[in-house]
Parts: structure tokens; sequence; C-alpha cells
């Protein structure tokens, strides 16, 4: 797996920030989902995940912010074993990871601005310091003028906006995107990619799974493919024209 190259120019190679030894996943009594999974994902890198419908990319995301456990190996974040950290370790490690959910996930007392604003209200921050952030960031997506509005009023771009929204509000050091695009058009689409690399440029680790070929083709960004439970890294290509 490829390394932050500024730290590989300087001689130092940072700990991945997720790390799958040997893993495997199941649901139940059933089959592997996932089948000895050895990758890593270096600080401040930025991966697509891709693979058919039924390859694992949701199962593996739910590895990585903490909503499964594995069947049989070992998942590091942060350079933390998982299996062997305290229960009240587990919070603060998803708080420092912001996911994209397929089905959003949205709460629907909450008004946009307050479900985009969630995951600072619920680290302690002031809302006077943060309502200019969460004001521009809605804009940023389209919802400047929905800012007031429930998510039961809102359409299914701007429900799944909202969610990159409140996914990204609080600058995590990981990212998870599960078909982030799927319900926007395609100059938001690109619009939500961009979102997405200046986080990364701030330092963010992303990892978006997603079956728009055409994005990952034009992004020039690494891809591990899924297939039949297992994962195999490919290296990145120029972004097309």
């Amino acid at each position: 797996m490829s390394r932050n190259p500024v730290a590989a120019a300087a001689g130092k190679f940072p700990e991945d920030v997720v790390r799958f030894d040997d893993v495997s996943m199941r649901y139940g009594r059933g089959p592997d989902v996932l089948t000895n999974l050895n990758f890593g994902l270096a600080p401040g890198s930025f991966h697509f995940v891709t693979g058919p419908s039924g390859a694992g990319k949701s199962s593996l995301l739910k590895l990585i912010y903490l909503a499964a456990q594995p069947s049989k190996g070992l998942v590091h974040l942060f350079g933390q074993d998982v299996a062997h950290a305290p229960a009240s370790a587990k919070p603060q490690l998803r708080r420092r990871i912001g996911v994209v959910f397929q089905d959003l996930v949205l709460l629907d007392h909450l008004s946009t601005f307050d479900n985009a604003a969630l995951p600072l209200r619920i680290a302690g921050r002031k809302p006077a310091d943060y309502r200019n952030d969460v004001a521009e960031l809605l804009t940023w997506v389209g919802l400047g003028q929905r800012m007031h509005a429930m998510p039961a009023t809102l359409a299914g771009g701007e429900r799944q906006r909202l969610a990159i929204a409140r996914a990204v509000v609080n600058r995590p050091d990981i990212l998870l995107a599960d078909e982030p695009t799927g319900n926007v058009d395609h100059d938001m689409a690109v619009r939500i990619f961009r979102l997405f690399v200046e986080l990364n440029r701030l330092g963010t680790t992303v990892l978006i799974a997603t079956h728009d070929q055409d994005l990952i083709a034009r992004s020039g960004r690494p891809v591990l493919l899924l297939e039949n439970g297992r994962i195999s890294p490919k290296p990145a290509q120029g972004p097309l024209a």
C-alpha cells in the first residue's frame, strides 16, 4: 500500500490510520462476506473501494466505523487494536470518523442546520462558535435556503447532501462515504467530490465506496477492488480530460 509521499520523502512512514490483518466477516452462520483482508490506509490517503453489488463494500465500511465486528482477524484504528480496546475508548474513536451512510440516518426531529451541526454539538462546541461555519458548508452543498427545513420535507438529493455536510462538518480524521453521489446530478457530484478533495488536502483520510466508474476514472485516485469477498489494490490512473 502506498505511503504518504511527504512522509516518505522525509524518511518517515507513519502508522496506518486503518489496518486490516487477515480480517474475515460473516453475518450469523452465513458464508464469509469478507475473506482474509490485509490492507492499510495511510494518513492523508484517498481511495475508492468498488466492486459488484454484494461484494462487501458496505460491510467493509461498517468494520472501520465499528458498527460490526470481524469473525476473524484484527482491525486497527489509529494504531489501536479495536478488539482489545476498552469500551470507553470506542466512542472517542468513532468521533474521529465521519460517515456518509447509504441510508443517510438523519434525525427527523432536527432541522437541516441542526442535523449538520450535530457532530459539533456532541463534541461540546457552542453554537456561537460554529454557526457561520455550518451555514457556509450548507450553502456549499446547495442547502443554504433550506437550513431551517425538516428532513421529511427535503428531496432525496437534498437529504444526501445534508448527510454529506454532517459527515464532514468537524473535519474528521477519516471520512467514509457509502455511495455519496448516488442521488445527486452530475454537477453536484463533481462539487461534492471537490469538497472531499479539499478535506483530504487538510489531512483527512478518505475512503469512498461507489459504483460510479466515471467518477473513479476522472479522479485519478487509487482503487481497492472487492470481488468475492477479497480485496485487491489497483494503481491510480491519471484523471481523464
